[in-house]
């Protein structure tokens, strides 16, 4: 029975039809109005306007997040902050935030300074923001020294 195996897939493979074979992004292209938009950004004044409207909450927070350029932007803050003793923080397992006050989807990274000040916090960071270095540390963190 094995030697007919091979005749067998034969036949199926030229009896699929034609449409079962195509990517599924060949049967529903993507909306064009979402591609054209894609890298579009936000104006100045809406930028400034959302960094205005986020100043009224603390640094870190979903409302406010700390404006990083990618990943690295990420690993780099974290990298900095310090807890009131001086020690870096442990920084817990990033997960999704939500969508942040300036309208992107937002990281949030659980960090604990133990017995050290400021304590636990979940920080929200925000990587859509090219070029950006954030200068401040949150409430109780400061940054290391260089």
């Amino acid at each position: 029975m094995r030697p007919y195996l091979p005749a067998f897939a034969t036949i199926l493979l030229v009896a699929t039809p034609a449409s079962a074979l195509k990517p599924p992004r060949e049967e529903s292209p993507a909306n064009q109005e979402i591609l054209a938009s894609v890298g579009a950004g936000n104006s100045d004044a809406a930028l400034e306007q959302a960094i205005a409207a986020a100043a009224a909450y603390p640094l870190g927070s979903l409302q406010n997040p700390v404006r990083v350029a990618g990943p690295e932007g990420e690993r780099s803050y974290l990298a900095r902050l310090r807890c009131a003793d001086g020690a870096s923080p442990d920084i817990g397992a990033k997960r999704p935030a939500g969508v942040s006050g300036y309208g992107s989807v937002a990281n949030l990274y659980p960090l604990d300074c133990r017995a050290a000040g400021p304590g636990k916090l979940d920080l929200v960071m925000d990587q859509y923001h090219a070029e950006h270095v954030e200068t401040r540390a949150p409430a109780g963190f400061t940054f290391e020294t260089r």
